[in-house]
This record gives C-alpha cells, structure tokens and sequence, in this order.
C-alpha cells in the first residue's frame, strides 16, 4: 500500500512536468497510472502523431519516457550524471520517489526536447 501510495505522488509531479505542453502537444493517453503526449504536426514511419513524452506507473516503478533525448545526441549528453543513473535504455527514467533536483532537470530537459522537435520537419505528401 505504502508503495502504491509513493508511486502516485511520483506519477503525479512526473505528470505535472508535461500537462503545460498540452496546448501545443495532443494528449495521446490519458489514464489511471498512464499519460502520453504526441506531437500532431510530426508522423512516424507510419503515419501516427510521433509519440514526445509520458509517464507510466509499473509495478517496480514509474518510468518518464522523453523520445527527444533519444533522438537528439545533443540534448541526452547534458543529462547529469545522478539522472543518468535514473536510465534504462535511450529515452526512459524510472523512479519510485523523485527530488526537486530531478524534477527540475527533467522539466528544463523536457523544454529543451520540445524545442528541438520544433525544429523538426513535417513530412511532405
């Protein structure tokens, strides 16, 4: 109970992160222990609004997912080493608890991310 209790405090300033993004981004998944943004004027391979950012609940922990960090060497060389230690893979942070000092990384992280994906071009018909 007490970690479910935990987990929902993290999801929840995990999700705070995002919600600002809501006017340029479209909400793709908004439920109970999920919440994921797209990018509607970008498309994958296939043509889906190109996934940005979310949070997940799990049962180990919650994971911030951030895509720009995965495509943008750049960005991902500036994450400090004490979030780094937070990875698993290229674009995912996981968490049970989190610190003013990650949640500060990771909303100036996310900006940074938004506004490369800015400067990314819409595919041509």
């Amino acid at each position: 109970m007490a970690k479910k209790i935990a987990f929902a405090g993290t999801f929840a300033t995990l999700r705070a992160i995002l919600e600002p993004l809501e006017k340029e981004l479209r909400v793709q998944t908004d439920k109970p222990g999920e919440y994921a943004l797209c990018m509607p004027t970008l498309t994958d391979s296939i043509g889906r609004p190109l996934y940005f950012a979310g949070v997940r609940t799990g049962k180990s922990y919650v994971s911030y997912h951030l895509m720009p960090i995965y495509m943008n060497a750049r960005l991902a060389a500036t994450i400090s080493p004490v979030l780094r230690r937070r990875m698993q893979g290229k674009s995912c942070f996981n968490f049970t608890t989190i610190d003013s000092a990650n949640v500060r990384e990771l909303t100036a992280l996310t900006k940074k991310g938004l506004e490369s994906f800015r400067k990314l071009k819409p595919p041509t018909m």
